[in-house]
């Protein structure tokens, strides 16, 4: 049954700068898969907009700068995936990006979340990321 999950980014003293539905195929997914459909989606999502040079994602792309409600790529270009997905992971690793689950910080990769209709996932940025 497909778990819909509201996800949050928040900056540092900043408090909530985006907030969207991600669709989960499971009622458990790790911190790992969940930074994953992310991330996909979200690049996806910019992937399939014609002549779009603004990027609200996770982590800023090469060759952009940083907006008020996003990141401002100077031309449009495909996004890699793959790349911000790494990008990603090793600001989770490094503690750049902090996780939280229903206010329960998430401490691995490996870690599984329980999903449900009210569940919330902050991303909580430290330090600005730039990946693909």
């Amino acid at each position: 049954m497909t778990q819909t999950i509201t996800i949050r980014d928040e900056e540092l003293g900043g408090g909530a700068v985006n907030e969207f539905s991600l669709d989960c195929l499971s009622e458990h997914i790790t911190v790992r898969e969940l930074i994953r459909s992310r991330v996909f989606q979200e690049v996806k999502d910019h992937n399939a907009k014609q002549n779009q040079t603004e990027f609200n994602g996770l982590v800023q792309p090469t060759d952009s700068e940083r907006t008020l409600n996003g990141f401002q790529m100077k031309k449009r270009r495909q996004i890699d995936w793959k790349k911000q997905f790494e990008q990603a992971l090793e600001g989770f690793e490094r503690n750049q990006i902090l996780i939280l689950v229903d206010d329960r910080q998430a401490e691995s990769l490996e870690e599984e979340i329980e999903v449900g209709p009210q569940t919330v996932v902050t991303f909580l940025r430290l330090t600005l990321l730039v990946g693909g």
